[in-house]
């Protein structure tokens, strides 16, 4: 199932100037979030709304130590605003928070394009508001596949060329 990308709200708050690092970055993560709603294969609302937050490590350290008990920054958190049997009927699909100097220094040392990283992980925040999973192998290769073919549809790489899909760490 497809949706239109148009049919969704994506509200971007760029909460560390560091991310200025990216022309248009807003447009990048509004481009990559819709796309990921349009092929995740779930029905939502029209004008159903993601908030994405581009942060900083410490802030993200901060989220991430709160609600998940682990006092350490990571890539993406995703806080869903719908249980996955109520995305259909949610106006509000969740929060995803980017910390920076972890994603800079992931796309450098996998030589990666920061605009490119940025885009995966919105990809990847935004299947986790709509439900998805990759606790388990099966879920994990079906989450890297699905991501996989969205970023194509955007002209990035394969994110996960040669890499295990458990190895991905739960955001």
């Amino acid at each position: 199932m497809s949706i239109p990308a148009t049919a969704i709200c994506v509200d971007v708050l760029t909460d560390s100037p560091r991310w200025k690092a990216i022309s248009r970055v807003a447009l990048h993560v509004r481009k990559a979030a819709k796309r990921a709603v349009s092929m995740a294969g779930i029905s939502v609302q029209t004008g159903a709304e993601i908030a994405v937050c581009l942060a900083d490590d410490a802030r993200v350290q901060a989220l991430n130590r709160d609600w998940r008990s682990k006092d350490k920054p990571t890539n993406v958190l995703s806080f869903p605003g719908a249980s996955p049997e109520r995305i259909s009927q949610a106006l509000f699909l969740g929060d995803i928070i980017i910390a920076f100097e972890t994603v800079a220094e992931e796309a450098a040392s996998e030589g990666k394009l920061l605009q490119h990283h940025l885009s995966h992980l919105v990809v990847h925040g935004v299947l986790h508001l709509l439900g998805y999973d990759h606790m388990t192998r099966g879920d994990a290769e079906r989450m890297e596949h699905l991501e996989t073919m969205i970023l194509a549809s955007l002209m990035i790489p394969d994110p996960y060329h040669e890499s295990d899909p458990l190895e991905t760490e739960t955001a």
